[in-house]
């Protein structure tokens, strides 16, 4: 073989090379299309699939459930079985529903001053993520917890490191947390909305966010009822927590009268909120990507199913043309002048 053979056999070719395919951004979930996202707390006692099943005979195309016992203290076991898992996410998948919203357990205080309660509260939280990563959630809802004795300030650090130390070593991927305001009621937290932000400026490096319940904001002092009273309420939340990271909004009525800092829920249109404010709500234009998601009572058979009918008769022509086109944003900017937002 001559010396110039050998160096042709010898040559690489840069076609043999091994290009690894780009990975492909993940898309959207099918719901982010720009529709209208009514969904409802559903009941998953029996069997967690069968929530979803519930959701959709309600005529919801969203829904919030629990993803174990809400009172009750889990002992590790309480994990979602592979076969669970599997048989939920594709049921999900042929029901179109979402975004799936999953509400944490009642007994959660991150805030607590008692060591030995806060170490069974991020312990339990800590599996809260990690059932709502196996169901595939997009939301998990969080109270903010409880001051008891303790100073505000002390208690918002200690649920900023309680969320930190709980999310440690987990891949959240595209589950976001959000803490919900709260009615006020004791010594809890999140009845103002600089608490909120304060605990989301301590936590800068997790995917947080708010989810603002209508009966909370009414009982801790903000009068949603008329269109002025909603602006102002508006401007604060975005002055405070960034209307941008309102994630989901609970659509409910309040037994509880402005300021009482009570939280207890009514049928839709039949509390002190009342429906056309509600209807001001469901249609302002800076919440139209969000969810809305009922936690209404049960008071007789059927009240589930006309409190979702109840909504979708609220939402008005222009907001179901939305279904059409594609939403641009999950956080819109808020364009705010002075302290005026026109819906």
């Amino acid at each position: 073989m001559s010396e110039t053979q050998h160096r042709v056999e010898l040559t690489f070719d840069d076609s043999d090379e091994y290009r690894p395919v780009p990975t492909a951004e993940p898309a959207p979930p099918a719901w982010k299309d720009g529709s209208i996202r009514i969904g409802i707390h559903t009941s998953i006692a029996g069997d967690i699939t069968r929530a979803l099943d519930i959701a959709a005979g309600l005529g919801a195309n969203a829904l919030q459930i629990f993803s174990a016992s809400p009172r009750m203290w889990d002992r590790g076991g309480s994990g979602i079985s592979p076969l669970d898992r599997d048989r939920f996410r594709a049921r999900r998948e042929e029901l179109g529903l979402g975004p799936l919203v999953i509400h944490c357990n009642y007994l959660l205080n991150l805030a607590s001053p008692d060591p030995v309660l806060q170490a069974r509260s991020i312990q339990a939280f800590h599996r809260e993520i990690v059932r709502a990563l196996e169901l595939g959630a997009d939301y998990l809802v969080l109270h903010p917890g409880s001051t008891l004795t303790s100073d505000t300030g002390v208690a918002i650090g200690a649920v900023a490191q309680g969320l930190k130390r709980a999310a440690r070593g987990l891949k959240l991927g595209q589950l976001w947390i959000l803490l919900e305001n709260t009615a006020g009621q004791g010594s809890t937290l999140g009845s103002k909305f600089e608490e909120l932000k304060a605990i989301l400026d301590a936590c800068s490096d997790l995917p947080l966010g708010v989810c603002l319940d209508t009966a909370h904001v009414f009982a801790a002092g903000w009068d949603i009822r008329t269109e002025h009273g909603w602006e102002d309420t508006l401007f604060h939340i975005d002055r405070t927590v960034g209307i941008g990271r309102v994630s989901i909004v609970h659509l409910n009525d309040s037994k509880a009268a402005l300021g009482s800092r009570v939280d207890r829920h009514e049928h839709i249109g039949r509390g002190k909120i009342g429906v056309q404010a509600l209807k001001r709500i469901l249609n302002q234009t800076l919440l139209s990507p969000r969810a809305f998601i009922l936690e209404t009572p049960i008071d007789k058979p059927g009240d589930d199913k006309r409190n979702v009918a109840a909504v979708w008769k609220l939402v008005e022509t222009r907001r179901v043309a939305q279904t059409h086109r594609k939403a641009s944003s999950d956080r819109p900017k808020a364009r705010m002048a002075a302290a005026k937002i026109k819906g």
